[in-house]
């Protein structure tokens, strides 16, 4: 994102457009209707924009640009016909540490006017930093069709009241109490012109709120998957979207973490080797607290909480504690990164049986099963076995598998930065030194490997 959204308070304060003629009109009327105080620099005007200037009391300089017009200018807009007086005032402008805008010349701009979507006081803005603006603006015609020009009634309704529910309700119990809002009676009433009713209703509303005891929050579980946020559920987004606080781990990507709420509280409480940034007891804990002060709670965690995810003694402490929770699946890292390697994990000519093994190691050593593990027919699949990678193949060709039998390293499966390394048992931990592996990784073995030079599909 090169481009940070804002909503620029432009009323009564003055703004200049350089430039008179129609670009600079269609410039004019989005600052008259945000009530900007006009002013414009050039030797002709049109007609319309002339008009603009005069109603909002700003002044017309006949004549050609210089960098005196901007001592009075809080805001510019470079809309003339020619390059080099535009890219004049881009200069000129920054010097001053003014916005500036120059039309179609997004390189020479530090803002720039997105499509808008506009319902009262209800304004959504679409950029693409001037990259694409016929994009931004199929995309305002998409979300002109969703919008109902109710909204922007209930838009004023809300200003109205915002001040007293905010005196009477506690901040636990705001954000529940304008949900209702937005999502019930009142938004209806509203949708149908019913606008006395509608705050009859939502006052009425309030005062029962007042009365109700303090509510318990609840806990979200959700799989957060492999990487891509595309393998998200749509369960998972939506209530990505309604947590007040968000608790995640290392193996979240930055995609995923990016759809949840941007005004949730994050907190990091990721482990890697080594290094527990918060005790798992630390975490179930802080589950509780957080849900017992009326917030809804994000537990994201990368995979599927019910595989090597502690998902299971993070919810038997909330049953304890008797707090409110959903569990929400996701698609693990043997699913996900084995699907996007091109390796499937059974196949009728290789692999009857998938087993998936944790590979970690505990105070320096594996403790498996070795003699069942080595068996034929059957796809391992280690989770955290890159550490251990030396280990789990001597052992396995010990206990009688194949030293040829092929073996995958997915680093960072899904995501972009995506690598696959094949080799075998006696030859994957030299390569997994020399190609510089990190976690996290995926360990694959079995005769399925064999299939991801010809079933590959994802290329990053």
């Amino acid at each position: 994102m090169r481009y940070l959204p804002l909503a620029f308070d432009v009323k009564d304060r003055p703004c200049l457009i350089v430039g008179g003629g129609s670009i600079a009109t269609r410039k004019a009327r989005l600052l008259n209707k945000a009530g900007a105080r006009i002013s414009v620099v050039s030797p002709e005007i049109a007609h319309e924009l002339q008009q603009l200037v005069t109603d909002s009391k700003g002044e017309w300089f006949k004549g050609v640009y210089s960098a005196e017009r901007l001592q009075q200018a809080e805001l510019v807009v470079a809309a003339s016909d020619d390059t080099k007086v535009n890219a004049l005032v881009s200069s000129d402008a920054q010097a001053k540490r003014l916005p500036v805008n120059v039309v179609d010349a997004p390189e020479l701009c530090t803002f720039t006017f997105p499509a808008i979507v506009e319902r009262g006081d209800l304004s959504i803005g679409i950029s693409s930093g001037g990259a694409a603006p016929v994009l931004a603006r199929r995309i305002r015609a998409q979300l002109e069709a969703l919008l109902s020009p109710g909204v922007a009634s209930l838009v004023d309704l809300a200003a109205r009241v915002r001040l007293r529910v905010k005196t009477e309700l506690p901040e636990a119990r705001r954000k529940n109490f304008w949900e209702w809002v937005f999502a019930g009676p009142v938004a209806s009433r509203m949708e149908s012109g019913q606008l006395a009713d509608a705050e009859r209703e939502l006052l009425n509303a309030l005062h029962d709120w007042q009365g109700r005891p303090s509510p318990v929050g609840e806990v979200y579980l959700v799989g957060g998957g492999p990487g891509d946020p595309d393998l998200l559920t749509f369960r998972a987004l939506r209530l990505m979207q309604q947590a007040d606080v968000v608790l995640y781990d290392r193996l979240v990507s930055p995609e995923v973490l990016e759809l949840v709420r941007r005004d949730a509280e994050r907190i990091y409480v990721g482990k890697r080797k080594a290094f527990h940034s918060v005790p798992q007891g630390n975490i179930n804990q802080l589950l509780v607290d957080l849900a017992t002060q009326g917030k809804k709670v994000l537990r994201l965690k990368g995979g599927d909480p019910f595989i090597f995810g502690r998902g299971g003694e993070e919810i038997d402490k909330l049953a304890e504690a008797g707090i409110p929770f959903q569990v929400v699946p996701g698609i693990t890292a043997a699913s996900g990164c084995a699907s996007y390697a091109g390796i499937p994990l059974t196949h009728r000519d290789h692999a009857q049986s998938v087993r998936f093994i944790t590979g970690h190691l505990k105070e320096g050593s594996l403790d498996l099963p070795w003699e069942e593990l080595a068996s034929p027919g059957q796809t391992l699949v280690f989770y955290m076995g890159l550490t251990g990678l030396q280990t789990i193949c001597t052992e396995l060709a010990l206990h009688g598998l194949p030293e040829d039998t092929p073996v995958a390293l997915i680093e960072k499966g899904t995501t972009r930065a995506q690598r696959v390394i094949v080799g075998s048992l006696t030859t994957l931990p030299a390569l997994a030194e020399e190609k510089a592996v990190r976690a996290p990784t995926l360990t694959i073995i079995g005769g399925v490997v064999s299939l991801h030079e010809k079933l590959n599909w994802y290329h990053s």
